[in-house]
């Protein structure tokens, strides 16, 4: 009997693609990829695939510099910025490995916590089809937080994902899983409950954020509740029409 949740029974053996979308962060993503390294290369084998969302600033350039003396780290770029979304896409297609964890390029998120994501991930076995990380602290000002707030309230009220913070760049998802996710702008804030429209459980893991060293955010209230408005409402139809695909057997000639 097969089952679509059948995938990799023990993926942390298995090496790991850390996803980076980034747009206009090459200060950042600088020291955020050697702390990714410092974390993960005495645990478990991994690449670095960085997305440059058609960044302004020397983004690729700066890749292209430490890539002699880091192996293991890729660079891709868009032509022109297609969004936090379609980056994710890209590095997930781009990727080589079936284990996915996405972090943000602002250089917030921990690197720290990637092995515990992906060791929740393996520990929930087929069942699990992403580790979602929640922010149990935040580094940001009271507006931005107010912001969150108040969008990931009104996505789990009518989602109903069980999530509290779907928007944290922290997550660890099966290659094999995202894959199977309709893509659509903005799809990254509704990742668990389109996992979980896939039939998988979703997982979570406490994590903390990290003052931003450079920059500021390129977000708003705008883009974090109204622009994502029409999307979760589609996210909320497509759970609805959502029809279970049974468990299938192959049948063969009998012997």
């Amino acid at each position: 009997m097969n089952d679509r949740r059948d995938m990799t029974a023990n993926p942390i053996a298995s090496p790991v693609s850390i996803v980076i979308p980034a747009k206009n962060e090459a200060a950042n993503l600088v020291p955020l990829i050697d702390e990714i390294a410092s974390a993960l290369s005495a645990q478990l084998a991994f690449e670095v695939v960085v997305v440059d969302d058609g960044s302004a600033d020397d983004t690729a350039a700066r890749m292209v510099g430490l890539m002699p003396a880091r192996p293991w780290l890729r660079c891709v770029r868009h032509q022109m910025s297609a969004g936090k979304s379609a980056a994710l896409r890209t590095g997930v297609m781009a990727a080589r490995h079936p284990v996915i964890v996405t972090v943000d390029g602002d250089g917030q998120n921990d690197p720290s916590y990637i092995v515990p994501l992906v060791t929740a991930l393996e520990a929930g076995g087929a069942r699990v089809g992403l580790i979602a990380g929640q922010r149990a602290r935040r580094e940001d000002g009271a507006w931005k937080k107010l912001q969150s707030r108040v969008a990931n309230a009104i996505r789990g009220k009518i989602l109903k994902d069980n999530t509290r913070d779907s928007v944290c760049g922290l997550k660890a998802i099966h290659r094999s899983v995202f894959l199977l996710l309709p893509y659509f702008d903005t799809m990254h804030r509704f990742l668990p409950a389109l996992v979980q429209r896939e039939g998988y459980d979703v997982g979570h893991v406490d994590v903390v954020d990290r003052p931003r060293r450079h920059g500021s955010s390129h977000y708003g209230m705008w883009d974090r509740l109204l622009v994502g408005v029409p999307d979760l409402f589609g996210v909320w139809w497509l759970i609805r029409r959502r029809k279970r695909i049974p468990q299938y057997e192959e049948v063969t000639l009998a012997r």
